[in-house]
């Protein structure tokens, strides 16, 4: 089963982001690693258009400026009580 469709399959569960996120509109790391979220929606990374996305998760920021490509996808997440499109990979993530 692919990252995506394991992703797809928990919809309306949980997830623990295990990497800090990086969050565009404030241009740094948030150093909040270990936040669970719930997981509201899911779609192939980059399906979306990227200025909904408000943030990356660290390990996937890394492996693209490692040049890597890596299995992501665009996840809609409550974080901190607020609905948000996250880019994560699978090294940044536990799926609960």
């Amino acid at each position: 089963m692919t990252f995506l469709k394991q992703f797809q399959a928990r919809k309306g569960g949980l997830l623990k982001i295990k990497t800090q996120l990086y969050w565009y509109d404030k241009g740094r790391h948030d150093g909040n690693p270990g936040r669970v979220c719930l997981i509201l929606d899911v779609c192939d990374a980059r399906q979306i258009d990227s200025h909904d996305v408000d943030a990356v998760g660290a390990a996937n920021e890394q492996a693209e400026s490692d040049g890597k490509k890596v299995n992501s996808v665009d996840a809609f997440l409550l974080v901190d009580g607020v609905p948000r499109w996250i880019w994560l990979s699978e090294a940044d993530v536990e799926l609960l």
